[in-house]
């Protein structure tokens, strides 16, 4: 909940005379990727904060290692045990970024910002990785949750798939959201990025 705090007061506001075409018009062009990107890696942020602060709040001392080369948060619970408490940690890091994305869809403010649309994206982007590719890892939050509930990898997989289907579908139903993907220009719409 502080990086999503920290993540929504550092979000610009536009005046309510303000649409969002005076707040896409403002912005440069050529930030909009970086814009985007600042908000993904925000996310991704959000969610490691969320495993070390549920950690703490569980009493534990989390640590950060390599795992194969990518940066990992260990728990520092002993998951034998107490496999309830290192569930919470695991679950912790998915479910921040589905409250996060479920804040910007539901609070009233202006939509389609390059930073909001990263955010949303890195939260959508984070689950699909964990339910697909990413669920049999070694150290993969669905595979710990799994070894310590009473659910199956489909079935988490089902659960935080289906929050974040529910973000895409509304994502695609909110004219503010179209091309989400590809930034407007002067000409059109440009998809990728320029130099």
């Amino acid at each position: 909940m502080l990086a999503g705090l920290v993540l929504f007061t550092g979000l610009p506001r536009p005046a309510a005379s303000q649409g969002i075409a005076a707040v896409d018009s403002a912005a440069p062009r050529h930030n909009y990727w970086k814009n985007f990107a600042f908000g993904f890696g925000a996310s991704i942020l959000a969610h490691e904060t969320a495993h070390v602060m549920t950690a703490f709040a569980l009493g534990a001392h989390p640590t950060v290692a390599f795992d194969k080369g990518r940066p990992t948060v260990y728990s520092g619970i002993d998951v034998e045990q107490h496999p309830h408490k290192q569930f919470l940690f695991s679950a912790s890091g998915l479910v921040i970024q589905a409250l996060i994305d479920e804040m910007i869809l539901d609070v009233r403010h202006s939509r389609g910002s390059a930073v909001e649309r990263g955010i949303l994206a890195g939260g959508i982007g984070t689950t699909l990785f964990y339910i697909t590719i990413g669920r049999n890892g070694s150290v993969s939050d669905i595979s710990f949750m799994e070894r310590t509930s009473s659910l199956s990898k489909t079935q988490l997989s089902l659960i935080f798939g289906g929050v974040s289907a529910i973000h895409a579908w509304r994502i695609s139903r909110n004219p503010r959201y179209d091309h989400f993907f590809i930034r407007p220009t002067a000409d059109g719409a440009a998809v990728g990025l320029s130099y």
